[in-house]
């Protein structure tokens, strides 16, 4: 054994305290599921996570408040996710086996922009709607998917696209904004 394997074992097990320790805080915290570190935490009360849920590290996992009873962010079965940014203020569920690529961002909320005289992240939030992402759908790097979007069951969404409207299950969709570009079998 080189002191490489030595080094990832020791990261491995750092990773598996961590996730036990961390586990009673959420609402659920499934079987087998790991988050590796560095990972941003907050509102972890109100998320919920499946068995078998690997969240990789640089991931960001957020409920900054709360406007629909929880919980607000829903991570169903072996999901999969690196580097990804989850933010929640009524509900963002994810169903079980999606898998997302490094860099995606996924809000269920919008910052307004109408005060000139305020910053925007201290104006009130203007669009809230929840999002979902189908069972099995995968999103390619750096995707945005925006408020009130469903994306479908089995349904890939190709890397930098920002999906601002509803994707149908079983669909090729890239672009920004996102549009079907084929149907799959």
């Amino acid at each position: 054994m080189s002191t490489f394997d030595i080094l990832i074992g020791l990261q491995r097990a750092r990773d598996l305290v961590f996730s036990k320790l961390a586990a009673p805080g959420f609402a659920h915290f499934g079987a087998d599921s790991r988050i590796l570190l560095p990972t941003r935490l907050s509102g972890v009360q109100n998320i919920s996570i499946g068995r078998r849920v690997l969240i990789g590290a640089g991931s960001w996992l957020i409920v900054p408040e709360q406007r629909a009873p929880g919980p607000n962010i829903v991570i169903g079965d072996r999901v999969r996710m690196n580097q990804t940014s989850i933010s929640a203020v009524s509900l963002v569920h994810i169903e079980r086996g999606a898998t997302f690529a490094r860099g995606c961002y996924i809000s269920d909320h919008s910052h307004g922009f109408d005060d000139p005289d305020l910053f925007i992240r201290d104006q009130p939030l203007d669009r809230v709607a929840p999002v979902r992402i189908g069972e099995g759908a995968w999103l390619g790097q750096n995707c945005v998917v925006l408020p009130g979007v469903t994306i479908g069951r089995g349904s890939v969404i190709g890397a930098n696209s920002v999906v601002r409207e509803d994707i149908p299950d079983r669909v090729v969709a890239a672009g920004a904004p996102a549009r079907v570009l084929r149907r799959l079998p």
